[in-house]
């Protein structure tokens, strides 16, 4: 054995922090990249936020006549663009915005489409925010007034109070008993016995540890709960089956007396909190509308309130370069004068990626804006990828939460994505999301005394030009939670 030095000549892909950032902000949803973007704000002084009315003094962030500088403005980008996975004629010439609307199947934006009418909220001095906010009161609010009147010792309320926070939006205890006996020092029979008071709280059901104890509750105060309905109660997977016979030799009573516990049960509330207010939901905005336009063609364009723009504060940066310095304030302001004009290229170019991988499903998926879900064709990244000559990771973070408004409703752009199921006789691929449409078409178009059974599903699907297996299609119900054919039968027998 003996050391030597070799030389070698390789080449390996090494991602710059810049670059990985440009790709971070790919996958970003509307949320976490406003949240980024506002973090970036703070940590570096030559970034502002872009004001709707940039030409107006007075609404500047740094009065003064500033002069700012936006991407087109900038300088020294040329190798930024070649590192970014987009061809250049991708790139916007100056004087368009990534904003503007792109046609499916164009090569390049068009003119900016007014999307103002979209929007359907209100604003300006006459909006009153307080009208859109709600006055409902939540579950655990009306638990804790009916805990200040309970009359309860100062040790039982803090143990009430705990299982009270324990108690999800939907009335249900999540915690276990022994574990907040534990963290509360408390004996746990006490806790039981505190427990049992809070479940005669209103609504009827509510702090229940399960759905058999929920509708226990509940029929308890009715004078409801005989033996026959615990039995019932108790095995809720044959009342789910339409299971007649089992649940009659279970209860012991004939089928006339069991579809009348049956006719009571289905009017108890399985989620004995929902008709009060929960947490706030966050509505979906759109990244991308859709658009049909005179000529038959969509047009796609950006949700541009949904971009958050910034500016890079040139003369401010100018400004502070001139003054005295040491070196580390010197390399300081350099890095943020790199990071501010990346950040605002990188913003450019996720918004123009987007719209251009927008415009790509949309080209390919035009049947189904004109026709509906049964004419959605199969396709996948690569497709995707190859035509807009970009990588299939790329494809991949720009269609992950990001939803697409369309005249046909809100969809997230993977919707578009399906498997292929093969047709028969060689013909053209089918998507496995129409098949899945026209398998629940079948069975919602089926008669009571024709239930179809899923071989039959599958001697229909193979007349449409459909290669399906069984199984297949026995998935396929599965997922829409559809029963099966024998429980539909039960279930067709049972209201007739």
């Amino acid at each position: 054995m003996k050391q030597s030095l070799d030389m070698r000549q390789g080449q390996s892909l090494v991602m710059t922090p810049q670059l990985q950032q440009a790709i971070k902000l790919l996958q970003l949803s509307n949320q976490e990249l406003t949240e980024f973007v506002e973090a970036e704000i703070e940590r570096n002084p030559l970034l502002n936020k872009a004001e709707e009315d940039t030409s107006s003094e007075s609404e500047s962030p740094k009065a003064d006549n500033r002069e700012q500088l936006s991407l087109d403005e900038s300088s020294g980008l040329g190798a930024a663009r070649d590192q970014l996975d987009a061809p250049g004629e991708d790139v916007y010439e100056p004087g368009t915005g990534s904003d503007a609307a792109m046609p499916a199947g164009s090569s390049g934006p068009s003119a900016k489409t007014d999307w103002s009418g979209a929007s359907g909220g209100g604003s300006g001095e006459d909006f009153d925010y307080t009208a859109n906010v709600s006055s409902e009161i939540s579950l655990h609010e009306h638990l804790h007034t009916q805990l200040n009147l309970a009359g309860l010792s100062a040790a039982d309320r803090l143990i009430a109070a705990r299982l009270i926070d324990e108690t999800d939006d939907t009335g249900y205890l999540r915690a276990d008993l022994d574990e907040v006996a534990t963290a509360l020092g408390a004996d746990i029979a006490n806790v039981e016995a505190v427990l049992n008071i809070c479940q005669g709280f209103d609504p009827t059901g509510v702090m229940a540890r399960s759905i058999p104890e929920c509708l226990g509750l509940q029929l308890k105060e009715l004078g409801r709960y005989d033996p026959a309905m615990e039995a019932m109660v108790k095995n809720l997977q044959l009342v789910a089956k339409h299971d007649l016979k089992g649940l009659a030799e279970i209860c012991g009573v004939d089928k006339e007396d069991l579809l009348d516990m049956m006719t009571e049960l289905r009017q108890l509330s399985p989620k004995p909190g929902s008709n009060f207010a929960g947490d706030a939901s966050v509505a979906v905005t759109p990244d991308v509308f859709v658009r049909e336009m005179p000529n038959g063609m969509y047009a796609v364009e950006l949700n541009s309130e949904n971009l958050p723009r910034v500016l890079m504060d040139k003369a401010y940066y100018a400004e502070v370069t001139a003054l005295p310095m040491r070196d580390k304030e010197k390399e300081f302001i350099s890095e943020c004068a790199a990071s501010a004009t990346w950040l605002i290229k990188s913003l450019d170019q996720r918004a123009r990626t987007i719209l251009k991988v927008a415009s790509e499903i949309v080209r390919q998926q035009d049947a189904f804006f004109a026709h509906g879900v049964a004419h959605l064709r199969p396709l996948n990244l690569k497709q995707v990828a190859d035509a807009i000559e970009m990588h299939e990771s790329t494809v991949s973070r720009v269609t992950t939460n990001k939803y697409m408004s369309t005249p046909r409703g809100l969809f997230e752009l993977k919707y578009f994505f399906s498997a292929s199921i093969p047709a028969t006789g060689g013909g053209e691929a089918h998507s496995a999301e129409a098949v899945r449409h026209r398998i629940k078409m079948l069975i919602d178009s089926e008669e009571p005394d024709n239930v179809l059974s899923d071989d039959q599903i599958v001697e229909i699907l193979t007349g449409y030009g459909v290669d399906i297996a069984r199984r297949t299609v026995a998935k396929y119900r599965e997922s829409l939670n559809i029963p099966s054919s024998v429980q539909r039968r039960r279930i067709n027998r049972a209201s007739a």
